[in-house]
C-alpha cells in the first residue's frame, strides 16, 4: 500500500473511530498485546503498552520526553493497528493570550511480526501545512519477574561516582549543548543560567562514563524553590527530583519513578534542605528510599521513562542527572553493584 493511500486510511479511522476503543477482533489483534520498546528517528526512546480491558482493547504510549500518556482510540483493520491521539494546541493572539484551542489528532500504523513492530506514525504540523512522517520500530518486552528478595541481594565494592574535585568520570548525554555543571565546595551543582530576552539555551544532561547493570545508588541532593532535576538508573528509568514539598502524592513529584510509580507516602522536606535517596534497581524492580522512609517497595518497573537515552531495559547504562530544567546540587554518590 502506498504512503499515500496509508495517510488516507489512517484519517478517514481518524475520523470516524477517535474516541472510540476496538471490538474484540481475537488471534490477530492479540498479538499487539504486551509492552513495546520502541526505537524512534535519531534513536530515541519510546514505549507502547497495549491491553485488552473488557471487552475492548487500549493502550498508553510514551513518545520520546514527558509522560506515559493514554490514547483516543485502538482499532484494528485487517492485520494492522491503528492508534490515535489527540492533543490541544493553544492558538494565541499578539498579547499572549489564548484565543482558540485546536485539536489535532497523531496517528500511528503498526503490524507485528512476532516479538517486532513496525510502524509509521503521521502527526499533524501544528500550523496546518501537512504531516511529519516518522517510521519507528519497536521490540516486545519480555515479562516481569518475580519481585526479587533484597535481602539475598549481593554488592560489589562502593564505586565513588563523584570525586567532590573535578568532573573526573562525568559527561554530558549530548556533547553540543552547554555545561551548567561545575564542582564547587566539593558539591557537583548545576547552574542552567537563562539570560532574559535571549534565545533559550539548551544546557546539557550529566552522565557517568562507566555503565551498570542492577545496584544500589545512595546520594543526597539539594532542590532550590521551584527546583526540577532527576535521577536516571542505567539510563532509562528517571526517579524524580524535585522541589514537591507539601503537594501530596503524585508519580511527577519527588521520589517517585518519573510518570510511572507514585510513592506510597510523602517523604520530601522544604526547597533548600539537603535530602538523602537510597534507591536499588534489581530484575527491572525498583525501592526508592527518600529521607529515611521507604516510599517505593521493591515496585515492577513497566518500561523506560521520557528521556531516556534508548528504551532497551537489558542493556548496562550510565547515571546520569538531568540538567536541563533548573539549579540542583548533589553530594556523596555511592554506588554498589549487585553481584549476580
Amino acid at each position: 500500500m502506498s504512503i499515500h493511500s496509508l495517510l488516507l486510511r489512517s484519517l478517514v479511522l481518524v475520523g470516524l473511530l477517535a474516541g472510540s476503543s476496538a471490538p474484540i477482533l481475537g488471534a490477530e489483534s492479540d498479538a499487539f498485546l504486551g509492552r513495546w520498546a520502541l526505537t524512534l528517528p535519531g534513536g530515541g526512546a519510546g514505549w507502547l503498552g497495549v491491553t485488552r480491558e473488557q471487552g475492548y482493547y487500549d493502550a498508553s504510549i510514551l513518545w520520546g520526553g514527558g509522560s506515559v500518556v493514554p490514547v483516543s482510540s485502538v482499532v484494528f483493520v485487517d492485520d494492522e493497528m491503528y492508534v490515535t491521539r489527540v492533543r490541544e494546541v493553544k492558538r494565541r493572539d499578539a498579547a499572549a493570550k489564548v484565543v482558540r484551542v485546536q485539536q489535532f489528532t497523531e496517528a500511528l500504523i503498526a503490524r507485528v511480526d512476532g516479538d517486532t513492530l513496525t510502524a509509521v506514525r503521521y502527526n499533524p504540523r501544528e500550523n496546518g501545512q501537512g504531516m511529519i512522517r516518522e517510521e519507528i520500530t519497536g521490540k516486545r518486552i519480555p515479562a516481569l519477574p518475580p519481585a526479587p528478595d533484597l535481602t539475598k541481594a549481593k554488592y560489589g565494592p562502593a564505586i565513588t561516582l563523584f570525586n567532590g574535585r573535578n568532573l573526573e568520570g562525568w559527561r554530558l548525554t549530548s556533547p553540543g549543548q552547554k555545561n551548567g555543571w561545575s564542582v564547587e565546595d566539593g558539591l557537583l551543582i548545576n547552574n542552567p543560567v537563562q539570560e532574559e530576552g535571549k534565545p533559550h539555551i539548551s544546557y546539557g544532561n550529566l552522565r557517568t562514563e562507566g555503565e551498570f547493570e542492577d545496584f544500589n545508588l545512595k546520594l543526597e541532593v539539594n532542590v532550590p524553590e521551584k527546583g526540577n532535576s532527576g535521577i536516571y538508573l542505567r539510563g532509562i528509568y528517571e526517579v524524580q527530583v524535585m522541589d514537591s514539598h507539601g503537594r501530596g502524592l503524585d508519580p511527577h513529584h519527588m521520589g517517585g519513578v518519573y510518570s510511572r510509580i507514585t510513592p506510597s507516602q510523602s517523604a520530601e522536606k522544604p526547597a533548600g534542605e539537603w535530602q538523602t535517596m537510597d534507591i536499588t534497581l534489581l530484575d527491572r524492580h525498583v525501592t526508592v528510599i527518600l529521607n529515611g522512609k521507604k516510599i517505593i517497595d521493591n515496585q515492577p518497573l513497566l518500561g523506560c521513562t521520557g528521556g531516556a537515552l534508548w528504551s532497551d531495559e537489558f542493556r548496562p547504562g550510565p547515571v546520569y542527572l538531568q540538567g536541563d530544567h533548573t539549579g540542583v546540587k548533589y553530594r556523596n554518590l555511592t554506588l554498589r553493584p549487585v553481584l549476580k
